[in-house]
């Protein structure tokens, strides 16, 4: 019998026979480990425990519920028990398809006669308890296609037959039983259904088959899945947490922007929120000086040939707003990304050495034609802004300018508070990308090189770039822990040479630049989506729409508040005075509910000293010592322009 070598996470290496199973090798290592397993992982790929190693492996890592990767498997596996619990409740319902991402819950779709009520969820979750504690074991199985195709077929499950067909020739076919269920899918899953744990459905939704509205609508089921119980109830308190701090719901209170259906995608500003839109864009200005950037502005409009050689009207078309112009045949494109533009502005004269790197930073508004079921909040709009620009260089330039970024970066996110940013490098996709294979190796290379070189641990998300080049991705854990990509740096593999963009040498030859797209903040409005969550609206100082609120006790203190008032106001400090005729109390609480970080009651000791007493936010203590009216508002000046995140007692 032929053997093959398995190495492993501590060094060791296990000579296994050929086709010995991922738990096969657990239960070499020990029978504790076997009992826990709940997948592998193979190249940094999750590989499920039944699946046959058929050629040496140079490091097996056994995952188990300690593993973060083993919560997905343990969602992966909960998704499965509960199209198995909606089939034993709805014998008629057809099962589509799961979640490609189990990160923090998993989901189902359904072909149902009614939509599912909340009764029915709660009947459906009963009964994935009882399968869990059934402790089927799941059961991976090879399959042809026209055993398949026969066994879907028997079973009535016509949206499964059509799923098939997405499988591409050659492709293996595995199928995945526990009990009475079995569905097409890759894994991995659990050994048996106990090994999930707790499970909680969260909600039924309608969604179009396939994602297209043109499609029957089905049921969607969304739940989640944890180890133990304590985990579940700790990830549902952390969902609690996310709705009472969604920028959906913070936004509005705040007065900082209007949703309205008359203008799906494109959001309304409010004064408050345009405080703090300027605010960011006018600090990310502000730093243009300093690192070297010119800001442009190119049209909104472009003949479609633009989009044609930057290879947006082949790759990008249906996410773009296309019309006919007044010329026959003319099509024009509304603007929805920077790089063209600013490739014409490279290309207006002839361009030396000496004038690299150009740095090309625009803020204009950009178009995107999302469909109307993906728009989100501010997160997934149809109108934004982007924190954009194009540097373009000389190839021995490409690091410096990466170090470059990452140092406006960190000043830009030490100034909101930001914190832990991970760096992670995407790579080429598989399809519908433009340039060479062997370039885009050597800028992934490249990219690499310069995030160590820059004293960050660099990840790789494999085929995650976009079309044109790989790509820096800057992620950020919230305060709730979810990740969201903010900062990008991407080096482009094709547009100069598409454009034709050349500069004079320092060998008097026409040369190619290098072209890097780079962005801080990303598009303002899901930076905002994402930092209004984060902070649950409250800004730093320098930041916050409304600095300081002035509360008079009584009305004859208002004289008083209004000088107070007059003097912030002559220093720029943003200011509110609530001379309401209501008690002390009300005042503080509305103040509170606006999130202002800081407020000032003005009672009888403060007008005949002439001074303030503060209350700031972010100090538990809430007290405050009276100051002079002077020396509050120079410091609150200081603080503000110093972009101090955490306002200190003025």
């Amino acid at each position: 019998m032929s053997t093959i070598t398995v190495g492993l996470p501590d060094g060791r290496t296990l000579e296994v026979p050929a086709g010995a199973t991922v738990l096969d090798v657990a239960r070499e290592i020990g029978e504790g480990l076997a009992r826990a397993a709940l997948a592998g992982r193979i190249a940094g790929e999750l590989v499920d425990l039944r699946q046959p190693l058929l050629g040496d492996v140079s490091k097996l890592e056994i995952v188990t519920s300690r593993d973060p990767d083993g919560a997905d498997v343990i969602r992966h596996s909960a998704e499965h028990v509960m199209a198995d619990a909606v089939k034993r409740l709805f014998p008629e319902a057809q099962v589509d398809v799961g979640r490609a991402d189990h990160s923090e819950k998993f989901q189902y779709d359904f072909k149902v006669a009614e939509p599912f009520s909340p009764e029915d969820l709660e009947k459906i979750e009963a009964q994935v308890r009882k399968i869990v504690k059934e402790k089927s074991p799941f059961a991976r199985e090879e399959v042809s296609r026209e055993d398949a195709r026969a066994l879907f077929a028997e079973l009535g499950e016509e949206l499964k037959l059509s799923r098939l067909d997405d499988i591409p020739e050659g492709a293996p076919i595995t199928l995945f039983r526990h009990g009475e269920f079995v569905d097409l899918c890759r894994g991995p899953h659990v050994q048996n259904a106990k090994q999930i744990g707790a499970v909680k459905l969260l909600e039924a939704a309608g969604a179009y088959w396939r994602g297209d509205e043109s499609n029957p609508m089905l049921q969607r089921i969304y739940g989640t899945a944890f180890a133990t119980k304590q985990e579940l109830q700790e990830h549902l308190e952390r969902i609690e947490e996310a709705k009472k701090r969604d920028h959906r719901r913070v936004g509005p209170q705040l007065e900082l922007f209007h949703l309205d259906p008359l203008s799906p995608g494109s959001p309304f500003f409010l004064p408050k929120g345009m405080v703090l839109y300027n605010g960011l864009v006018d600090f990310v200005k502000a730093l243009y000086p300093k690192y070297g950037y010119h800001e442009v502005m190119a049209p909104q409009l472009f003949r479609a040939d633009i989009y044609k050689t930057s290879g947006h009207y082949q790759n990008f078309h249906d996410d773009m707003f296309w019309f006919a112009g007044a010329d026959e045949g003319e099509e024009l494109g509304v603007k929805g990304m920077n790089c063209p533009g600013h490739c014409r502005i490279f290309s207006v004269k002839k361009r030396s050495y000496r004038e690299l790197p150009l740095r090309l930073a625009e803020f204009s508004r950009l178009h995107r034609n999302e469909r109307s079921g993906t728009l989100t909040g501010l997160a997934r709009v149809r109108s934004f802004a982007q924190d954009d620009a194009h540097i373009y260089c000389e190839h021995d330039q490409v690091e410096t300018e990466i170090h470059r970024f990452f140092e406006m970066m960190t000043e830009v996110y030490t100034a909101l508070g930001l914190e832990g940013v991970e760096i992670n490098l995407e790579t080429r996709p598989e399809q519908g990308f433009i340039g060479e294979p062997a370039d885009w190796e050597v800028g992934e290379r490249q990219l690499e090189a310069a995030v160590r070189s820059a004293g960050y641990d660099c990840g790789v998300n494999p085929g995650e770039a976009a079309f044109y080049g790989p790509k820096i991705a800057c992620d950020f854990r919230d305060v709730l822990g979810r990740s969201w990509t903010l900062g990008t740096l991407q080096i482009d593999m094709a547009m100069p040479g598409r454009f034709g963009l050349r500069y004079i040498g320092r060998d008097g030859q026409e040369h190619q630049p290098a072209m890097l797209h780079r962005a801080v903040l990303g598009s303002i409005e899901r930076f905002l989506a994402v930092y209004i969550e984060h902070t649950g609206g409250d800004f730093p100082l320098w930041l916050a729409p409304v600095q300081v609120a002035l509360l008079p006790i009584t009305d004859r203190h208002a004289e008083y508040a209004g000088k107070v008032r007059d003097a912030l106001e002559a220093a720029g400090i943003r200011v509110s005075l609530d001379d309401r005729s209501e008690k002390l109390g009300f005042k503080i609480r509305e103040a509170e509910l606006q999130k202002i970080p800081i407020m000032a009651v003005l009672g009888d000791q403060e007008q005949e000293q002439g001074t303030v007493t503060p209350r700031v936010r972010s100090d538990e203590s809430r007290g405050g010592e009276g100051v002079s009216v002077d020396t509050f508002v120079s410091d609150l000046a200081e603080q503000v322009a110093r972009r101090q995140v955490t306002p200190g007692s003025a």
